[in-house]
């Protein structure tokens, strides 16, 4: 019989971001390899986004059941981090130094890139910016924020989407990603909404199966 998984201890931390402390959590795993590390972003900061946000809470929690150490953390303004909201730039930025604390606290490990909403949008400028080794776009805002500026990022991508997204319509969704080259690898989660409500299991299984892929 399997060992029931056991949530790692949070480690909380401050991380010094361009604009100032960046709160964060790091959670590692008890069997962990030291050869994957996830960033994960979370949705808008104006809309009530913080790194404790389900979603992004079961997003750590899937790839930490597969031995991968994850670090949350508050954008600016959000929580105890310091600074204003910046409408994606200044964002990007405090992701690309949580990016780089995370690289520096275990350098022999690869860095795996994910984000939800606004978050996914982060992620995405971030893979441009840095070596990755996979990346998670899930309900990715392609009409409020300019994805198509920055290059398709040339490494193992997932988007994940509900098909009863209110907010970010999963038509356009399949649509863009058909155009793109190299095309992501899609799943659709059937019925599921931008929170995806009752559909969190769906979403965990979804973030493993692409690890084995």
């Amino acid at each position: 019989m399997d060992t029931p998984f056991k949530p790692p201890i949070p480690e909380r931390l401050t991380i010094i971001g361009p604009v100032g402390d960046l709160e964060a959590v790091l959670e590692v795993p008890a069997v962990f390899d030291g050869k994957l590390v996830a960033l994960v972003c979370h949705p808008h900061p104006l809309h009530g986004g913080t790194m404790q946000n389900k979603v992004v809470h079961m997003t750590a929690r899937a790839l930490q059941e597969r031995g991968i150490a994850t670090l949350r953390f508050n954008f600016r303004g959000v929580g105890a981090s310091e600074g204003v909201f910046d409408d994606g730039q200044g964002e990007t930025d405090d992701a690309l130094a949580a990016a780089d604390w995370l690289v520096h606290r275990f350098p022999q490990a690869a860095l795996l890139l994910a984000g939800f909403s606004f978050g996914s949008y982060v992620a995405y400028r971030v893979a441009s910016a840095r070596p990755v080794e996979r990346l998670y776009t899930i309900a990715p805002p392609i009409r409020r924020f300019d994805f198509d500026r920055y290059p398709v990022p040339p490494v193992p991508w997932l988007i994940i989407q509900g098909d009863q997204d209110e907010l970010v319509e999963h038509a356009a969704i399949v649509a863009w990603a058909a155009a793109l080259a190299p095309s992501p690898t899609m799943v659709t989660i059937a019925g599921a909404e931008h929170f995806f409500h009752g559909r969190l299991h769906e979403l965990k299984s979804a973030v493993q199966d692409f690890l084995a892929d």
